[in-house]
């Protein structure tokens, strides 16, 4: 057990040099930046941020150099963190992801779960894309938006992307992640937000399936364009070829709507032309999918859409694999509350990035050791789990060096808690402020 601990410290140790040894390319000025020999060089400050916690700046330099007469000042740790440029800490994320990534799969497919969720930050009117100037009397606020793929069984998140509120897509996006994944065979798994046939499109055209959560039949979504039945419980095949053309050719096909669906032109569609002349061919693309209703309780059923085979994968079969997808739900709260994503030591949009990709790695560090720690609770009514709380604050002062891999398992494995399944609670849903830097804990 503690070669492996160390085996994930050390990969993100590589990661990290990796970085560095290309550090023109991640620095705003290279033929300045970082190329004296300083107090906070490149990988130091890569490291500090990687330990942050939610207290003021002073107090987590103090508490990273051992309030020792050579830490370095909040001034100092500022200059040198902004020569840093946009794509460090996003790169520095793959590299980690790449070195300890592992394909633990569920019948042949890695279960890949798609959200996204806002992060309010220091209000910035210059910023645009983040800027809410606020209505009927409300104080104006900045958000971004995090986009992420979560593995499922490995419990880390394996791509995310950050951008401000206003202009975020979170259909492109997850396109994106998609189309340059090289994973072989996936399932993506995702919510309402994401019912989109141009996402299933390029799900379709990677190879993977998908399983995604659509919105009643009467509101305006894929399933109130659909002759579906008016039975409660329904498991029904598609087969749609699609076109964006109005021309003679074009009008008779779609007379079998069972069979043939235009797309409007100001609907995204990325594999039919945008644009075509008239005496140019007919363009079509073929895509099948199951229309699935199953129910949840007495009074309430869902619908999901897929790609997935009815034999290997039936109704029950679906219920139980988008019941999976709470797991990046649960992982949001965690990171946001207990790895401190909510905390950030900057007020620029560049440097809150920096903290946010920070805040995934620990995350995942987190979980790829919290993972492999032994919990004995035997002859016991629930199981237990190691307490994610107390795992962040051990493995934190593990990357800093101040206690070894058999300390990390004994002390994981001491502090647990209990896991009580099917439990349902009514979403709390509170606005979120900022926290000035003036309030944090010293």
């Amino acid at each position: 057990m503690s070669s492996h601990i160390k085996n994930i410290k050390e990969n993100l140790s590589q990661a990290i040099t990796q970085l560095c040894q290309t550090s023109w390319m991640f620095v705003k000025d290279p033929a300045r930046d970082f190329t004296r020999d300083r107090k906070l060089p490149l990988r130091e400050i890569i490291s500090i941020l990687l330990c942050m916690e939610g207290g003021s700046l002073t107090g987590e330099l103090l508490r990273y150099f051992g309030c020792s007469q050579h830490t370095a000042s909040g001034s100092a740790f500022i200059q040198q963190r902004q020569k840093i440029n946009e794509f460090a800490f996003p790169s520095l994320f793959d590299l980690f992801v790449k070195n300890t990534d592992t394909d633990r799969l569920y019948k042949g497919y890695r279960l890949l779960a798609a959200d996204g969720s806002d992060i309010q930050i220091p209000t910035d009117p210059k910023h645009k894309d983040s800027y809410f100037p606020g209505t009927n009397g409300q104080a104006p606020y900045s958000l971004l938006h995090l986009d992420a793929v979560y593995d499922l069984l490995q419990h880390t998140y394996i791509d995310a992307a950050v951008c401000g509120r206003r202009v975020c897509n979170e259909n492109g996006v997850l396109c994106d992640m998609v189309d340059r994944s090289g994973i072989a065979k996936a399932l993506v798994i995702a919510d309402r937000g994401y019912e989109s046939y141009n996402l299933m499109a390029h799900v379709q055209e990677k190879g993977w399936k998908y399983l995604i959560r659509i919105k009643d039949g009467r509101s305006s979504g894929i399933a109130s364009g659909l002759d579906l039945p008016r039975a409660p419980e329904f498991d029904i095949w598609f087969h749609f070829h699609f076109t964006k053309r109005q021309t003679a050719k074009a009008k008779q096909l779609l007379k079998d709507k069972q069979s043939y669906k235009w797309i409007p032109s100001t609907h995204h569609f990325d594999f039919l032309p945008l644009t075509s002349k008239k005496h140019d061919p007919l363009s079509l693309y073929y895509l099948p999918f199951r229309v699935v209703r199953f129910k949840l309780s007495d009074s309430s059923y869902e619908t999901v859409i897929t790609n997935l085979d009815e034999t290997e994968f039936p109704p029950d079969e679906l219920k139980r694999l988008y019941a999976m997808r709470w797991g990046i739900e649960t992982s949001f709260r965690e990171l946001k509350y207990t790895v401190g994503l909510l905390h950030f030591h900057a007020k620029k949009v560049e440097n809150i990035t920096q903290e946010i990709f920070a805040r995934l790695i620990m995350y995942n560090f987190t979980e790829l050791i919290t993972s492999h720690v032994v919990i004995q609770k035997p002859n016991r009514k629930y199981p237990y789990k190691a307490n994610f709380s107390v795992a962040v604050q051990v493995c934190r002062q593990f990357l800093l060096g101040n206690i070894s891999p058999p300390d990390v398992e004994a002390t994981i494995s001491k502090n647990v808690s209990v896991t009580r399944t099917g439990r349902s609670n009514p979403r709390n849903m509170v606005v979120k402020h900022a926290v000035s830097f003036l309030y944090r804990v010293a």
